[in-house]
């Protein structure tokens, strides 16, 4: 069956000349009104401006910002090169990102499909907006409805003898312009070396509420420990298992009467919600990152 797919029908192209300026950096004085006059010099219009302070006593700052400047594609180059002044005065960790800019999403998949199939929905919704350059995965199962969608699918089998030649693979197969790797239920480890090519930018579900129940075969240890809320957690990928920065979290009352099956029935629901919230969050860049913490300004 074939499937009609939207492309082009995101807020995007509403707003050709809107941009997003992210920020993280010592706390003190002055920032926001830096931020502000410096928009306000170049003819921007500030349409949103969240910000967060971590230990208001020499901690950090965070500062998402959106605004409106016009002929922005033949400026953003210029902006960001001044704005370098003002970075360096408050020691900013900063990106300034362009709205129209959509970014291109590589998708890791195993034989679960519940959380694929939630992200290729809000897709082709348009609730997610993005490019799904490709699908990559270790099995098959999931081919024919992936390029019923017009997507490139990539089967790349993995076993411990070649892993480090798939992930090689992999990589080439990315190629230089994927902004974030989606790992949608990909029971796979992510090697140290693959993950420097991506930091910050590998989301990872994990079928626990973090940091409870780490590993493998979550569901089962929930079982066996009696719990009587189960969840799930979508986190950046770190050397580190299931250890990573927590973007999103949810969770779900269960009974001493659901068997390992029930919570996996269950969670589900929750993994996918979960990491489609986690994915439209990066995004839209509302994440900032400080050691093992996120800051998502939601």
């Amino acid at each position: 069956m074939e499937l009609h797919v939207k492309r082009d029908h995101s807020s995007n192209g509403q707003y050709p000349n809107r941009a997003r300026m992210l920020i993280s950096c010592p706390d003190g004085p002055g920032i926001v009104a830096a931020v502000s006059h410096f928009l306000y010099q170049h003819g921007a219009n500030i349409v949103q401006s969240d910000q967060y302070t971590m230990d208001p006593d020499g901690g950090m700052f965070f500062m998402r910002v959106e605004f409106d400047l016009p002929n922005l594609d033949e400026r953003i180059d210029e902006v960001r090169s001044i704005f370098g002044g003002v970075a360096e005065r408050f020691k900013m960790n900063w990106q300034i990102y362009s709205v129209s800019h959509k970014k291109r999403l590589a998708i890791f998949v195993s034989k679960e499909d519940h959380c694929l199939v939630e992200l290729l929905w809000q897709w082709q919704a348009g609730d997610l907006d993005a490019d799904i350059a490709l699908v990559v995965s270790n099995h098959t199962d999931m081919q024919a409805y992936v390029e019923s969608f017009g997507i490139p699918f990539h089967h790349i089998p993995v076993t411990a003898d070649t892993k480090a030649e798939a992930e090689r693979r992999q990589l080439e197969v990315i190629g230089a312009d994927i902004d974030v790797i989606i790992l949608a239920r990909y029971m796979q480890i992510i090697s140290p070396a693959f993950i420097e090519h991506y930091r910050h930018r590998i989301i990872n579900i994990h079928h626990s509420f973090l940091p409870a129940f780490v590993g493998g075969k979550p569901y089962a240890q929930a079982y066996q420990r009696g719990v009587k809320i189960i969840g799930a957690t979508a986190h950046y990928v770190t050397e580190e298992l299931d250890g990573g920065p927590i973007i999103e979290q949810d969770v779900q009352r269960v009974s001493h009467s659901d068997d390992v099956n029930e919570l996996k029935r269950i969670g589900r629901t929750i993994e996918r919600v979960v990491l489609a919230r986690a994915v439209k969050w990066h995004i839209e860049d509302r994440i900032l990152v400080h050691h093992n913490k996120t800051v998502v300004f939601n």
